[in-house]
């Protein structure tokens, strides 16, 4: 029978959390019923575009052959880079550029503008 570590034995839930993954680790039938088929999939392409880009595939290809985005292949690249594996969505959340609202419009306001008129356009100046 598996049991996971107590909370209370730890100072945060990151602790607590990478505790109870190296316990699940090691019981295979625990991991295996756990994990869905999709996850393990996940999980084998991760592993084999960890490969390719270690073995020196360019990114394109690694895609080709795995049936993979190039923003997966290149979040997996990231994820070697810095330890932790975050996908697209979760790394725009926190990386995404801040929009900056001004005071006052960007755009320039034209010299003139023109009024469609029976006798057609005509041209006015702003003043």
């Amino acid at each position: 029978m598996f049991k996971l570590p107590s909370l209370n034995r730890f100072s945060s839930r990151k602790e607590w959390e990478t505790a109870c993954w190296q316990e699940m680790l090691k019981s295979k039938t625990l991991l295996k019923s756990l994990v869905t088929s999709y996850e393990r999939h996940n999980l084998v392409m991760r592993a084999a575009v960890r490969e390719g880009i270690n073995s020196g595939k360019r990114f394109r290809q690694i895609a080709r052959e795995m049936g993979l985005s190039l923003q997966t292949v290149s979040s997996i690249k990231k994820a070697l880079r810095e330890g932790d594996y975050r996908s697209y969505r979760e790394r725009s959340k926190t990386e995404r550029k801040k929009k900056i609202y001004g005071s006052h419009p960007s755009k320039k306001k034209p010299y003139r503008y023109y009024r469609r008129t029976k006798y057609g356009k005509v041209y006015m100046h702003h003043y």
